[in-house]
């Protein structure tokens, strides 16, 4: 019996937004080197279900998008399986033309099939010429008449590696709203509950899921399926390593699927992400992909990278991320056919077979950030490779609004880099990593942002005192942080106009550079620019009018810190435009901190070496499920 791999797909939503994303029914030009699109010859309402979909009277529809290509250089590179096929059940007159790419994006027409009537058609394609990328698609077109794709499917007939299936474990801290909208997802989704063996929510709020008033609906329709489990928050790491807890208890479970709770899922991307993991030749952490929940056809992350010297995520061609599928869809987007390795994948979505968390143990307890990175590293290192396996994918709500760097998520920020750094950084000393380090330090001082600074402090001597810190204040460092929030002002979001004093100069706007462009000093210029700031903030009074009346209003994609730095006060929007905070120089503060960071970067740097063997030794017990067990326990 063939195992289906991949079913095409169309929106569950009634989303003009989502429907490239799905089919590709638009005629395309190139002006300037560029994609346009010409014409549409397909709306929202011919999608005629979860499965069909109406080709009009001698249009043409192409299934070779996102969702319903299929991601064959993945498949031949990181599986056994060297043959599938293509099965097509169409109504009407039209002919179905089967498409393959290379990894530099150039179509090649493969088969083709006139039909009528009630038609079946089916496409044997082998995997043996995708290397370095490409994709396989279908094109329908019809004839004098609408014709209706009514479901098609890629299957296979080579057996996988394994078989298990797998446990979902969905963290959440005080988002009931989306964890309702996922377990409704899931319930309605037979095809995805046909790989899935339970369903862990880790609720570490306050606002519960199970008293959101919709939750009783799919609760009852997914049954004992379902687990709902309460513990105090844990952070992201505690969540996601009690649902690994959990799925290590059942043997129907070979992966443990997670999912983040702001997020909005395709259900079939579950299924196709277990079936990679069955087929995958060495055991494999299989990652999806992540859009724009409030720009629905825009793809945030494809394949994220830690580049080695400064010891930093990134997305891998960061310079074309995020991509617009609306602007330019797959067939017209040659760089998304090659293959793209990866580092590690963010745990918006991520599934991890039991054996590699049997292998390397649960998360590292950071409470977030660099949690999914350290893992996915770690399991490298010990032979287990990460894919972010494209057409497996969410909607997870965006950064875009969000300026996690300067609020108290910046200790946390700090503090994940460098501990992953001393666990896995081959470079001397971590490379360049202090120096990056300390350059945050110094922006971060000349734009009058004291509070991250601080907070970036308490990281580092977090990390100076040893890996003990790391589940000794893994419960307390939140808190504390968000409290010492209140000895800042600048961390005031006012939203009141009459709060607000106003400028001396009002607005400043300034023109973006263009793509390619350097933003700023660059090069000697930037360190001397930075050196003569530096020395004249530490010496000169800021003005004596600063405080009551800024010298500035920044929008916030203007308050960059070769800007701000120019000013003794500033009104700066913040990030999600609910207000304005109030930036001003502190010359005793800038002071203190200056000299502080000083000295933390030159002691890491000193004693780097001994960090480094102390964290790696007690990384296995970091990382144990007793070690995990015990933090359950204790706060159940």
């Amino acid at each position: 019996m063939p195992t289906v791999l991949q079913h095409v797909v169309l929106p569950t939503e009634n989303d003009p937004d989502l429907l490239p994303l799905y089919l590709d029914a638009d005629t395309w030009s190139t002006i300037d080197g560029e994609p346009v699109r010409v014409a549409s010859n397909t709306q929202i309402g011919d999608v005629l279900g979860r499965r069909s979909a109406r080709v009009r009277a001698g249009g043409r529809t192409s299934f070779g998008t996102y969702f319903n290509a299929f991601p064959a250089s993945y498949w031949q590179h990181w599986t056994g399986v060297r043959r599938i096929a293509l099965t097509v059940r169409t109504s009407g007159p039209a002919t179905v033309l089967v498409y393959r790419s290379n990894g530099s994006g150039i179509s090649q027409r493969v088969d083709l099939a006139e039909v009528a009537g009630d038609a079946e058609t089916v496409f044997d394609l082998p995997l043996t010429q995708f290397s370095d990328g490409g994709w396989i698609w279908f094109d329908v077109v019809a004839g004098s008449e609408d014709a209706t794709v009514v479901s098609a499917e890629w299957t296979t007939d080579h057996a996988p590696v394994r078989t298990g299936r797998a446990s979902v474990g969905i963290t959440t801290f005080n988002k009931p709203d989306f964890c309702v909208a996922t377990l409704g997802a899931l319930a309605e989704s037979p095809e995805a509950l046909e790989v899935v063996d339970r369903i862990f929510l880790i609720d570490q709020g306050t606002r519960r899921v199970d008293a959101h008033e919709g939750f009783a609906a799919p609760a009852a329709a997914l049954g004992d399926a379902l687990e709902v489990i309460t513990q105090p928050n844990l952070g992201g790491s505690g969540g996601f390593s009690r649902a690994m807890v959990e799925t290590l208890r059942r043997p129907e479970s070979d992966f443990v699927q997670l999912l983040d709770d702001d997020v909005r899922i395709e259900p079939e991307a579950i299924r196709r992400s277990v079936l990679f993991g069955r087929y995958a030749t060495t055991p494999t952490i299989v990652g999806a992909h992540m859009f724009d929940l409030l720009d629905r056809a825009k793809l945030n992350a494809w394949a994220e990278v830690v580049d080695e010297e400064p010891f930093m995520w990134r997305p891998l061609h960061d310079d074309v991320m995020p991509h617009d599928f609306r602007q330019a869809n797959l067939r017209q987007s040659p760089l998304l056919h090659a293959r793209m390795d990866a580092d590690y994948n963010g745990w918006w979505m991520c599934l991890i077979p039991t054996e590699v968390i049997r292998s390397v143990g649960l998360a590292l307890p950071a409470f977030l950030k660099w949690d999914d990175a350290e893992f996915c590293l770690r399991a490298r290192e010990a032979g287990y490779p990460t894919v972010s396996l494209p057409g497996a994918a969410l909607w997870h709500v965006s950064w875009v609004g969000k300026d996690d760097a300067i609020d108290w998520q910046a200790y946390y920020h700090a503090r994940g880099r460098l501990v992953a750094a001393l666990l896995h950084s081959t470079a001397p000393r971590g490379g360049t990593v202090l120096r990056h380090s300390r350059r945050a330090d110094l922006k971060h001082l000349m734009m009058m942002q004291y509070y991250p600074t601080e907070l970036r402090h308490l990281a580092l001597e977090d990390v100076l005192s040893g890996p003990a810190h790391l589940h000794r204040t893994l419960t307390t460092r939140m808190p504390e942080a968000r409290a010492l929030a209140a000895s800042f002002p600048e961390t005031v979001v006012h939203q009141d106009p009459d709060d607000v004093p106003r400028s001396r100069r009002g607005m400043r706007v300034f023109p973006l550079p263009r793509r390619g462009e350097k933003a700023g000093p660059v090069g000697l210029a930037r360190a001397v620019f930075t050196a003569r700031t530096l020395v004249t903030q530490f010496l000169r009074r800021p003005a004596a009018h600063h405080a009551d009346v800024p010298d500035v209003e920044f929008g916030k994609r203007d308050a960059d810190w070769w800007r701000v730095s120019h000013v003794d006060s500033a009104l700066v929007s913040a990030a999600d435009g609910s207000g304005t905070q109030i930036y001003t120089r502190d010359r005793r503060a800038y002071r203190r901190l200056l000299r502080r960071s000083l000295r933390l970067h030159r002691e890491l740097a000193r004693q780097w070496p001994r960090l480094a063997r102390e964290y790696r030794a007690a990384l296995d017990d970091l990382v144990s499920e007793p070690a995990w067990r015990a933090h359950f326990e204790h706060n159940a």
